[in-house]
């Protein structure tokens, strides 16, 4: 029928399929360490039949996260992470952990830490201004990379992917638009991707070939004077050469300037400004607008940006974005991609793979509305699915 649903490699490890829980912040450490309400939220994704779940976030440093309650990677997250491994690995598929450092995207008021971005700028989380590293700080960030992915070996994980997209840290660095330095790190291409190729390098140096490593790259930030598809395909190339990664997973947008590009369907204003502290709810009000975009919903919607990279790269590739169904998985395949990313999907219906192999006419509830979203600061899930364990293949959730 498919090779959607048979064993694929990816890198030194096999997986049962070729569907990757995409990563989705889940919003279920209030204190920064593995629960077990976040260890049944993989044990579940993993029941209902992926070939790998991934974790996100964990952040590489304290003040890598987005707030204060987020998992950061240390010695004391490490029995709980395990716990969560052998959850998944009791399903059948296997984990990845995602990691990576916030840099603009992080809370410096929650987290208490200096915010980390390539050139100093205000932060509109935490009103305050952020701090540029000097070369001893950004070898911190590389270090500290490398210490999480040893963390993450320990913890019983498969696979790391490292965040290199939506502008957090790496990203930012990557980004013109918000990399103004004039240093190694800064002004041409090669200089601005160095963080990106030293990070992975460093990853890969940690784990050796013992754990799958991949990266989730921007093809683009969609912003004006941001990456472009064509500078992100030039950095492609750098880390396909450089060989560090087993594969890359193409995103794009920005969580500080532009987040509906990575997501599509409804711009769910309304939820957001309700679940938002006074002063920034006050501010999304007046730029809410203008900070979430529409961008109609459609089945594998950055699939024409990520041709240009199947066409230029030989090392596997995974698509995200819009994968809901068994025929957008077949046109992913169709097109060369090696494996398919889900995420929204998945909060819906847990079990969604597990349906589709058993029907494979079956079409995803979800209805793109984007109402999770907002949920990341409470605990992120479909609004419109009952909050109770796996629901069985035969029932699908209905509005």
């Amino acid at each position: 029928m498919t090779d959607i649903f048979t064993p694929a490699r990816l890198g030194p490890i096999t997986l049962r399929n070729r569907v990757i829980k995409a990563a989705t912040f889940e919003g279920r450490t209030p204190d920064a360490l593995v629960t077990d309400d976040l260890v049944e939220f993989h044990r579940e994704v993993a029941a209902g039949g992926v070939g790998m779940t991934t974790v996100a976030y964990c952040a590489v440093a304290p003040g890598g996260r987005t707030d204060h309650h987020q998992l950061w990677m240390r010695p004391e997250a490490v029995a709980g992470l395990r716990k969560l491994t052998d959850a998944v690995h009791g399903e059948g598929a296997a984990a990845s952990a995602q990691i990576g450092h916030a840099g603009p995207v992080a809370n410096a008021a929650s987290n208490r830490v200096p915010a980390l971005a390539p050139t100093r700028m205000f932060s509109p989380l935490s009103m305050k201004v952020m701090r540029s590293p000097d070369e001893a700080g950004i070898r911190e960030v590389i270090a500290a990379h490398a210490n999480a992915a040893r963390l993450a070996e320990e913890s019983g994980f498969d696979a790391i992917e490292i965040h290199f997209g939506h502008n957090y840290l790496v990203s930012s660095f990557l980004s013109p638009l918000l990399n103004h330095r004039r240093d190694r790190w800064g002004g041409s291409l090669d200089n601005r991707a160095r963080m990106a190729r030293e990070i992975a390098r460093a990853v890969r140096e940690a784990v050796g070939d013992r754990l799958a490593v991949t990266a989730k790259l921007n093809m683009e930030d969609g912003r004006r004077g941001g990456l472009t598809v064509p500078e992100s395909l030039q950095v492609a190339a750098w880390l396909e050469v450089d060989g560090a990664l087993d594969a890359l997973e193409l995103t794009a947008g920005s969580s500080l300037l532009n987040p509906m590009l990575l997501f599509h369907g409804d711009a769910p204003r309304r939820e957001f400004a309700k679940v938002l502290p006074g002063p920034a709810r006050w501010g999304f009000r007046l730029v809410g607008r203008a900070f979430l975009k529409e961008y109609p919903y459609q089945e594998a919607f950055l699939l024409e940006r990520a041709r240009h990279f199947r066409r230029e790269l030989s090392m596997p590739l995974i698509l995200l974005g819009g994968i809901t169904n068994l025929d957008t998985m077949n046109i992913a395949r169709a097109e060369g991609f090696e494996f398919v990313a889900m995420g929204r999907a998945l909060l819906r219906e847990p079990n969604l793979l597990r349906r589709i192999q058993s029907d494979a006419s079956t079409r995803s509830a979800c209805v793109h509305c984007n109402a999770c979203m907002p949920t990341i600061y409470t605990r992120t899930r479909c609004v419109f699915r009952p909050d109770r364990t796996m629901l069985t293949l035969e029932e699908t959730p209905q509005l």
